[in-house]
């Protein structure tokens, strides 16, 4: 029977290096709120935001990452069970750029085949500081076959076609394979409601973690 309150769930993940801002672009995207503060994400956190796409209501279920090495075994637990992955750098920091590479690598080889990817460049409105240009980016992004986008967690620029795009992409993704009803939006037994093998745990998940603040 259809959960009454969403047609569809997805899950999202952010990965990226400490400190690139990935938890102040999921502040922004579900509590539309920023803040200066460093507070270093522990393990992994989650928010969940609904959503309407396509005239449906799209329950979106975003995993924060820690960036640190020390975490790493931790967070790569949960790229199994991501249905689109957003990678994040800080178009200030040009070490968090060249690192891109190794975490799609980690994509390529812990999360499903064929999981829907974003690269995104995080901190645009800090114009006078950048050190990695769009062409860069853009070129990056090519040679990985995704997406780029271009965000600002402090001034709200394109947070939410970020995260909205992806979703999208996901939802497509299923409509085409035939995991969901593209008419009723609703989950076939293959979907499982976004919920089959190497789906995470929600409850086990949320209780684990602990709130980061913006990195």
């Amino acid at each position: 029977m259809p959960n009454p309150h969403y047609d569809l769930l997805l899950k999202l993940l952010l990965i990226g290096d400490s400190g690139v801002g990935k938890s102040c672009l999921l502040l922004r995207f579900c509590d539309d709120a920023w803040t200066p503060s460093f507070i270093t994400t522990i393990g992994i956190d989650f928010k969940i935001r609904t959503i309407e796409l396509d005239g449906k209501r799209i329950k979106l279920q975003i995993w924060d990452t820690a960036g640190q090495e020390r975490f790493r075994t931790i967070t790569t637990a949960y790229y199994r069970g991501a249905m689109g992955i957003l990678l994040v750098f800080d178009v200030t920091d040009e070490r968090s750029f060249q690192n891109i590479r190794t975490w799609h690598s980690n994509v390529e080889q812990h999360a499903s085949e064929g999981v829907s990817r974003l690269l995104v460049g995080n901190k645009s409105d800090w114009t006078e500081k950048r050190a990695v240009s769009q062409e860069e980016a853009q070129k990056l992004a090519d040679e990985l076959g995704i997406r780029y986008v271009e965000t600002s967690a402090k001034n709200n620029d394109q947070v939410d076609d970020a995260f909205v795009g992806l979703a999208r992409e996901v939802k497509q993704k299923l409509v085409e394979s035939g995991a969901i009803n593209p008419v009723m939006g609703t989950a076939t037994n293959q979907a499982g409601g976004a919920g089959g093998n190497g789906s995470v745990n929600v409850s086990a998940g949320g209780q684990g973690a602990k709130q980061g603040g913006c990195c």
